[in-house]
C-alpha cells in the first residue's frame, strides 16, 4: 500500500522536535559526507539548532578556507553583475544625451524655418534644414486635420442629438393636439337617449290664417 503524502509543518511538541532535530541533523551531516567521498566534491555546512548551537561540517580543508573560497567566487560574480548594470547604465546615459542633442538640434532647425518663414531670419536654410521643416510641417498638419475632424464629428452627433429631440418633442405635441381635437368633436354630438321619445305640445288655442 502507498504511503500517503506528509505534510511538512513544524512540531509542535518540544520533545519530538528535538528527537527529530537529532535524527534529521545525523542524516544530513552523513548524507554531505557520502557525497563528499563519491564525488570529490567540496562540502561547508552550517546547522544552528532552536537554542543557537551551531553545528558544522567541512569536508575538505577547512570551514575558514571554504568560507574564503565562497566569498572569492560570489565577489567575482556581484561584481560581473555590477559590470554590467554599470555598463547599461552608461548606455542609458549615452543615449539620453544623444537623442537630447537631436531635440536641441531640430529645435533650433525648426525656429529657424519659423523665422525663415516669417521674414525675419538671415540667409538660406540648407536642403537637409527644409527638408526637417518640410517633415515636420507635414506632422502639425496631420495632428492639426485630426484635431479638426474630431471636433467636427462630436459636433455633428451633437446635432444629431438635438434633431433626436425635436423630433420626439414634435410627435408628443401632435398626439395631444389629435387628442384634444377628438374630445372637442365628441362635445358637439347631441345627447341621445335610448327608448325615451321627445314629448310632443300641442297648442289648440291659436289660429294660423293665410
Amino acid at each position: 500500500m502507498a504511503r500517503g503524502k506528509i505534510q511538512l509543518r513544524r512540531i509542535e511538541n518540544p520533545v519530538h522536535r528535538q528527537v527529530t532535530f537529532c535524527k534529521r541533523r545525523a542524516g544530513l551531516l552523513k548524507k554531505a559526507k557520502e557525497l563528499s567521498v563519491l564525488c570529490d566534491a567540496e562540502i561547508g555546512l552550517f546547522i544552528f539548532s532552536a537554542h543557537g548551537k551551531l553545528y558544522d561540517l567541512a569536508t575538505k580543508g577547512t570551514m575558514q578556507g571554504l568560507i574564503e573560497r565562497y566569498m572569492k567566487s560570489t565577489r567575482g560574480s556581484l561584481q560581473a553583475q555590477a559590470d554590467q548594470q554599470q555598463a547599461i547604465q552608461t548606455q542609458s546615459q549615452l543615449d539620453a544625451k544623444e537623442e537630447i542633442s537631436m531635440l536641441k538640434q531640430e529645435i533650433e532647425i525648426l525656429q529657424k524655418g519659423l523665422r525663415y518663414m516669417f521674414g525675419g531670419g538671415a540667409g538660406t536654410m540648407t536642403l537637409d534644414e527644409l527638408q526637417v521643416l518640410e517633415k515636420n510641417l507635414e506632422l502639425w498638419i496631420y495632428h492639426i486635420r485630426s484635431t479638426k475632424m474630431d471636433i467636427m464629428s462630436r459636433e455633428i452627433q451633437l446635432l444629431r442629438d438635438k434633431e433626436g429631440i425635436l423630433k420626439a418633442a414634435n410627435k408628443y405635441l401632435q398626439d395631444k393636439i389629435e387628442v384634444n381635437s377628438t374630445a372637442t368633436d365628441l362635445d358637439f354630438v347631441p345627447m341621445m337617449t335610448n327608448n325615451i321619445p321627445y314629448p310632443l305640445t300641442v297648442i289648440q288655442n291659436e289660429i294660423f290664417q293665410f
